[in-house]
């Protein structure tokens, strides 16, 4: 490899990064409570982590404006990124297409790493659907915000339902809390040294992640759906003039509060209308699904826009600002949240899974988030990369980049 002196960073957009910091919190707060399992939980587990009312509080909490919103959030990120990089290199006369292909392959290596770890990692489901994102860099724009809306609305878990009647995509592994895989991954967990988790995590639970994200849950698609908008957003040069859209920002959250609540009582109606014994092989199950992503697409707008509104004011903006260097390492501080993380709670570490109440964990992620902040801002400081993207970009060009300011 050789030294470059000729590519530089482009002039970062610092609310991007911010929201980039803050979609980041959510998802280590999301982990950490869910004890960094990936997979489901055994019946015990919940009774473990659920001892009083403000475990209850967390968990809801979590269920409400968490879950799903910030990864949603998160992949929307992804997207405007596709578009800034390849806008970039547009601006300089070049096609960034195939030099991005690699930097999702080099992603996917990444992602692979760190699924050894936590096996509910993204980055591997991000670098796979990010390949779709190329031959959507030049489609009109009208044909893209289609596809978002067919995608939100559950087309991709329609037509895979049509075919296999809730059925795994991949593997027969079955999600009940009590079956025998189900247990023994837990065990696994709990009592495993770190190459036993390694081995647990290298193969099978991707299968289960495979069935999550393309099967009737359908996560995948609404991940896509939610890379697409970003590529839109990005096109409509949104964030760089982001002050001057008031109404648009107004009318944003006033309608995603509308779905807030149309989805919510659809999915209360639907589920409801199920019974006690809610499971995945009928249509109205499907149509529940999909409302409640209609739901997560809601509050993932709403948090959004009042981000921007309190982005734009001057005391908020100085607390919120101090997302950005968090932002701007996300991929070093999502590896390494997922690191710390298993540490506490898996064998081959403290063994704290199962064994710490929800409020117990949630102020465990708020330390780490804190922490992690403030090494970032110190960091960034003295460096101009986080240690992985600066790797990933060295890897991506075939040159090593300088790292010291």
């Amino acid at each position: 490899m050789k030294t470059s002196k000729t590519i530089l960073p482009q002039e970062r957009i610092e609310i991007i990064d911010a929201l980039r910091g803050f979609s980041l919190a959510g998802i280590v707060i999301v982990h950490m409570v869910e004890n960094y399992i990936g997979a489901p939980a055994p019946g015990g587990f919940n009774e473990a982590v659920h001892q009083g009312i403000g475990d209850d509080i967390v968990d809801g909490f979590i269920g409400l404006f968490l879950r799903g919103k910030f990864f949603a959030l998160f992949s929307f990120l992804f997207g405007l990124s596709f578009f800034i990089q390849m806008d970039n290199a547009s601006q300089r006369g070049e096609y960034f297409g195939g030099r991005f292909l690699w930097r999702l392959v080099l992603l996917l290596s990444i992602g692979y790493l760190h699924s050894l770890f936590y096996a509910g990692d993204i980055l591997t489901v991000y670098a796979l659907l990010g390949i779709l994102l190329i031959p959507f860099y030049k489609i009109n724009s009208k044909w893209i915000l289609g596809i978002v809306t067919l995608l939100f609305l559950g087309l991709g878990r329609y037509i895979v339902f049509f075919f296999t009647k809730g059925e795994n995509l991949f593997g027969n592994m079955d999600i009940t809390p009590d079956n025998p895989m189900v247990l023994e991954y837990y065990s696994t967990l709990k009592n495993g040294a770190l190459l036993d988790v390694f081995s647990a995590n290298s193969y099978n639970s991707h299968l289960n992640k495979m069935n999550f994200q393309f099967g009737v849950f359908g996560r995948g698609y609404v991940t896509y759906g939610f890379f697409l908008l970003g590529l839109y957003i990005g096109r409509t040069g949104f964030f760089q003039n982001y002050e001057k859209h008031k109404k648009l920002i107004k009318r944003t959250w006033i309608s995603s509060l509308v779905l807030f609540v149309v989805s919510g009582a659809l999915m209360a109606v639907t589920f409801g209308s199920m019974g006690e014994n809610v499971t995945f092989d009928k249509w109205i199950a499907m149509f529940g699904l999909t409302a409640m992503d209609l739901n997560n697409v809601a509050v993932t707008f709403i948090l959004i826009s009042v981000f921007i509104i309190l982005y734009k004011r001057t005391k908020p903006q100085k607390w919120l600002v101090k997302f950005a260097p968090y932002g701007k390492m996300a991929l070093t501080n999502y590896f390494f949240q997922s690191v710390i993380g298993t540490f506490l709670l898996f064998g081959w570490g403290m063994g704290y899974i199962g064994e710490l109440r929800n409020t117990y964990t949630f102020g465990i992620a708020i330390l780490v988030i804190a922490m992690q902040m403030l090494l970032s801002k110190w960091w960034l400081n003295k460096f101009r990369y986080g240690p992985l993207e600066w790797l990933w970009r060295s890897a991506t060009f075939l040159r090593i980049f300088p790292l010291k300011k």
